[in-house]
């Protein structure tokens, strides 16, 4: 029994805190940026190489008071990032392209009520994604997983109603499963740079 004694404390508590952050501060806005992508490969037949200016869209909200807050997101992304054939002896590169719907829940700490360090995790939906050769020129075949998890953590600035936000994000799952039959672990890393609007 006393291991659901403890969950259902633990249940109670964390409804506590989020009930107390949502009667504090409420705001919503949509956001927009950018971000330079890379990708961490794993296999003996491929290298990281270089990266990939991307893209993203979409909408927050706040939560949260003077001190502590959270802040749910939803974005549209494009992203991605080039490797090498190292059996080729980089005579061949890759260009990986990712569309994806990211969901990162931020938890962050604020300081002089402007300035914000935040972290979280990131739930990764992989809509569609492109893998192209380049000497010669075509397309692979690949095996990306719909679904991903990764982390989130970084820094943040509130001026008047703009919130801006410079993030690291890496994977703690692989995007891609195998390339052209060849078993990796290809992993999405980004840093990421956002403008937010709070409409109210």
């Amino acid at each position: 029994m006393r291991p659901r004694i403890h969950m259902n404390l633990v249940l109670l508590l964390l409804v506590l805190v989020v009930g107390e952050v949502w009667a504090q501060e409420f705001s919503i806005g949509p956001k927009i940026g950018i971000s330079q992508g890379n990708l961490s490969v794993t296999g003996a037949s491929f290298s990281k190489g270089n990266e990939k200016l991307g893209y993203h869209a979409g909408a927050f909200a706040r939560l949260g008071g003077n001190r502590i807050f959270i802040q749910p997101e939803i974005l549209y992304t494009n992203t991605g990032g080039e490797f090498e054939d190292l059996q080729s002896g980089g005579q061949i590169s890759y260009t990986a392209s990712f569309e994806r719907i990211d969901v990162p829940l931020m938890a962050g700490f604020k300081f002089a009520n402007f300035f914000r360090i935040q972290a979280g995790p990131s739930l990764t939906f992989i809509l569609d994604n492109e893998l192209t050769a380049q000497n010669p020129a075509l397309s692979i075949d690949s095996d990306p997983n719909t679904t991903t998890l990764g982390y989130q953590a970084g820094i943040g600035l509130d001026i008047a109603n703009m919130i801006l936000d410079f993030k690291y994000e890496g994977a703690l799952a692989n995007h891609v499963d195998s390339i052209a039959g060849l078993p990796t672990d290809q992993r999405q890393n980004q840093l990421i740079l956002s403008l937010g609007i709070r409409l109210f």
